[in-house]
Protein backbone atom coordinates (compact mmCIF):
# COMPACT_ATOMS: atom_id res chain seq x y z
CA UNK A 1 0.00 0.00 0.00
CA UNK A 2 2.71 2.40 1.00
CA UNK A 3 4.73 1.25 -2.00
CA UNK A 4 1.78 1.89 -4.31
CA UNK A 5 1.31 5.44 -3.06
CA UNK A 6 5.06 6.01 -3.33
CA UNK A 7 5.06 4.75 -6.92
CA UNK A 8 2.15 7.01 -7.90
CA UNK A 9 3.75 10.10 -6.38
CA UNK A 10 7.08 9.25 -8.07
CA UNK A 11 5.40 9.02 -11.46
CA UNK A 12 3.63 12.31 -10.94
CA UNK A 13 6.97 13.88 -10.04
CA UNK A 14 8.64 12.68 -13.24
CA UNK A 15 7.84 15.76 -15.37
CA UNK A 16 9.33 17.99 -12.67
CA UNK A 17 12.42 15.80 -12.45
CA UNK A 18 12.81 15.86 -16.23
CA UNK A 19 12.38 19.62 -16.29
CA UNK A 20 15.01 20.01 -13.57
CA UNK A 21 17.40 17.70 -15.43
CA UNK A 22 16.72 19.56 -18.67
CA UNK A 23 17.51 22.86 -17.00
CA UNK A 24 20.71 21.40 -15.54
CA UNK A 25 21.82 20.21 -18.97
CA UNK A 26 20.96 23.58 -20.48
CA UNK A 27 23.08 25.31 -17.85
CA UNK A 28 25.91 22.85 -18.39
CA UNK A 29 25.81 23.27 -22.17
CA UNK A 30 25.67 27.05 -21.94
CA UNK A 31 28.62 26.97 -19.56
CA UNK A 32 30.57 24.71 -21.91
CA UNK A 33 29.70 26.37 -25.19
CA UNK A 34 28.89 29.98 -24.36
CA UNK A 35 31.48 32.48 -25.49
CA UNK A 36 33.83 33.40 -22.70
CA UNK A 37 34.82 37.05 -22.67
CA UNK A 38 38.36 38.05 -21.83
CA UNK A 39 39.91 41.47 -21.56
CA UNK A 40 43.42 41.56 -22.99
CA UNK A 41 45.85 44.47 -23.01
CA UNK A 42 48.53 44.44 -25.72
CA UNK A 43 51.51 46.70 -25.20
CA UNK A 44 55.17 46.93 -26.18
CA UNK A 45 57.61 49.49 -27.51
CA UNK A 46 56.73 51.40 -30.66
CA UNK A 47 57.24 49.50 -33.94
CA UNK A 48 57.13 46.08 -32.22
CA UNK A 49 54.19 45.00 -34.42
CA UNK A 50 51.22 45.31 -32.03
CA UNK A 51 48.75 46.82 -34.48
CA UNK A 52 49.79 44.41 -37.24
CA UNK A 53 49.14 41.51 -34.82
CA UNK A 54 45.76 42.91 -33.78
CA UNK A 55 44.47 43.24 -37.33
CA UNK A 56 45.99 39.95 -38.47
CA UNK A 57 43.94 38.30 -35.69
CA UNK A 58 40.84 40.38 -36.39
CA UNK A 59 40.79 40.39 -40.19
CA UNK A 60 43.22 37.65 -41.16
CA UNK A 61 45.15 40.06 -43.34
CA UNK A 62 48.05 42.48 -43.18
CA UNK A 63 47.05 46.12 -42.87
CA UNK A 64 49.23 49.14 -43.46
CA UNK A 65 49.72 50.77 -40.07
CA UNK A 66 50.94 54.10 -38.82
CA UNK A 67 52.28 54.65 -35.28
CA UNK A 68 49.40 54.36 -32.82
CA UNK A 69 49.05 57.61 -30.87
CA UNK A 70 46.10 56.57 -28.72
CA UNK A 71 44.74 53.04 -28.91
CA UNK A 72 42.99 50.56 -31.15
CA UNK A 73 40.42 48.24 -29.62
CA UNK A 74 38.90 45.24 -31.36
CA UNK A 75 37.00 42.13 -30.42
CA UNK A 76 38.73 39.01 -31.69
CA UNK A 77 36.61 35.85 -31.82
CA UNK A 78 38.61 32.64 -31.49
CA UNK A 79 37.19 29.20 -30.71
CA UNK A 80 34.63 29.86 -27.93
CA UNK A 81 36.37 32.97 -26.66
CA UNK A 82 35.73 36.60 -27.33
CA UNK A 83 38.91 38.56 -26.67
CA UNK A 84 38.60 42.31 -26.26
CA UNK A 85 42.09 43.41 -27.24
CA UNK A 86 43.35 46.89 -26.45
CA UNK A 87 46.38 47.84 -28.55
CA UNK A 88 47.95 50.88 -26.92
CA UNK A 89 50.58 53.04 -28.61
CA UNK A 90 54.17 52.36 -27.59
CA UNK A 91 56.01 55.61 -28.20
CA UNK A 92 57.92 56.71 -25.11
CA UNK A 93 55.89 59.91 -24.64
CA UNK A 94 52.62 58.02 -24.38
CA UNK A 95 53.76 55.01 -22.33
CA UNK A 96 52.67 56.71 -19.07
CA UNK A 97 49.11 56.36 -20.43
CA UNK A 98 49.35 52.55 -20.37
CA UNK A 99 48.30 52.48 -16.71
CA UNK A 100 44.86 53.86 -17.62
CA UNK A 101 44.10 50.56 -19.38
CA UNK A 102 45.20 48.21 -16.57
CA UNK A 103 41.90 47.89 -14.73
CA UNK A 104 40.15 44.50 -15.12
CA UNK A 105 42.86 43.23 -17.47
CA UNK A 106 43.01 39.43 -17.32
CA UNK A 107 45.84 38.91 -19.77
CA UNK A 108 48.77 41.04 -20.85
CA UNK A 109 50.34 40.55 -24.29
CA UNK A 110 53.78 42.16 -24.42
CA UNK A 111 55.09 42.39 -27.98
CA UNK A 112 58.83 42.53 -28.57
CA UNK A 113 60.63 43.30 -31.82
CA UNK A 114 63.05 40.35 -31.76
CA UNK A 115 65.25 42.10 -34.31
CA UNK A 116 65.73 45.25 -32.19
CA UNK A 117 68.72 44.31 -30.04
CA UNK A 118 69.41 47.96 -29.20
CA UNK A 119 66.14 48.40 -27.32
CA UNK A 120 65.55 45.03 -25.68
CA UNK A 121 66.80 46.38 -22.32
CA UNK A 122 64.35 49.27 -22.64
CA UNK A 123 61.60 46.73 -23.37
CA UNK A 124 62.59 44.74 -20.26
CA UNK A 125 62.46 47.84 -18.05
CA UNK A 126 59.01 48.83 -19.33
CA UNK A 127 57.70 45.29 -18.86
CA UNK A 128 58.92 44.96 -15.26
CA UNK A 129 57.66 48.44 -14.39
CA UNK A 130 54.21 47.43 -15.59
CA UNK A 131 54.19 44.08 -13.82
CA UNK A 132 54.85 45.86 -10.52
CA UNK A 133 51.53 47.69 -10.85
CA UNK A 134 48.94 46.44 -8.36
CA UNK A 135 46.13 46.37 -10.93
CA UNK A 136 48.04 43.82 -13.02
CA UNK A 137 48.98 41.51 -10.16
CA UNK A 138 46.57 38.76 -11.31
CA UNK A 139 47.06 39.16 -15.07
CA UNK A 140 48.78 36.33 -16.95
CA UNK A 141 51.62 37.37 -19.26
CA UNK A 142 52.07 36.31 -22.87
CA UNK A 143 55.19 37.60 -24.63
CA UNK A 144 55.12 37.62 -28.42
CA UNK A 145 58.73 37.45 -29.68
CA UNK A 146 57.75 39.05 -32.97
CA UNK A 147 59.50 39.47 -36.35
CA UNK A 148 61.02 35.99 -36.28
CA UNK A 149 61.14 36.08 -40.08
CA UNK A 150 64.07 38.54 -39.97
CA UNK A 151 67.52 36.93 -40.26
CA UNK A 152 69.07 38.56 -37.17
CA UNK A 153 66.07 38.08 -34.88
CA UNK A 154 66.77 36.84 -31.36
CA UNK A 155 65.08 33.51 -30.65
CA UNK A 156 62.58 32.95 -27.84
CA UNK A 157 65.23 31.64 -25.44
CA UNK A 158 67.38 34.74 -25.92
CA UNK A 159 64.38 37.06 -25.50
CA UNK A 160 63.41 35.16 -22.32
CA UNK A 161 66.87 35.82 -20.93
CA UNK A 162 67.05 39.48 -22.03
CA UNK A 163 63.62 40.25 -20.56
CA UNK A 164 64.42 38.49 -17.28
CA UNK A 165 61.30 36.34 -17.51
CA UNK A 166 62.69 33.60 -15.25
CA UNK A 167 62.69 36.10 -12.37
CA UNK A 168 58.86 36.33 -12.54
CA UNK A 169 58.23 33.60 -9.98
CA UNK A 170 54.74 34.73 -8.91
CA UNK A 171 53.43 35.18 -12.45
CA UNK A 172 52.03 32.80 -15.07
CA UNK A 173 53.98 33.65 -18.21
CA UNK A 174 54.70 32.20 -21.62
CA UNK A 175 56.77 33.31 -24.60
CA UNK A 176 55.70 32.56 -28.16
CA UNK A 177 57.78 33.15 -31.30
CA UNK A 178 55.66 35.01 -33.84
CA UNK A 179 55.65 36.59 -37.26
CA UNK A 180 52.77 39.07 -37.39
CA UNK A 181 52.75 39.35 -41.18
CA UNK A 182 52.27 35.61 -41.75
CA UNK A 183 50.30 35.01 -38.55
CA UNK A 184 52.73 32.32 -37.43
CA UNK A 185 52.54 31.67 -33.69
CA UNK A 186 49.67 34.08 -32.98
CA UNK A 187 46.95 31.48 -32.41
CA UNK A 188 49.25 29.27 -30.34
CA UNK A 189 49.64 32.30 -28.08
CA UNK A 190 45.87 32.81 -27.88
CA UNK A 191 45.44 29.13 -26.97
CA UNK A 192 47.85 29.53 -24.06
CA UNK A 193 46.12 32.75 -22.94
CA UNK A 194 42.64 31.27 -23.03
CA UNK A 195 43.67 28.11 -21.16
CA UNK A 196 45.50 29.99 -18.44
CA UNK A 197 42.90 32.70 -17.92
CA UNK A 198 40.17 30.03 -17.77
CA UNK A 199 42.17 28.07 -15.18
CA UNK A 200 42.45 31.15 -12.97
CA UNK A 201 38.73 31.92 -13.20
Amino acid sequence: MIQGRFARSSLSDLPDACTTMGMSFTKLFSRLFAKKEMRILMVGLDAAGKTTILYKLKLGEIVTTIPTIGFNVETVEYKNISFTVWDVGGQDKIRPLWRHYFQNTQGLIFVVDSNDRDRVVEARDELHRMLNEDELRDAVLLVFANKQDLPNAMNAAEITDKLGLHSLRQRHWYIQSTCATSGEGLYEGLDWLSNNIANKA
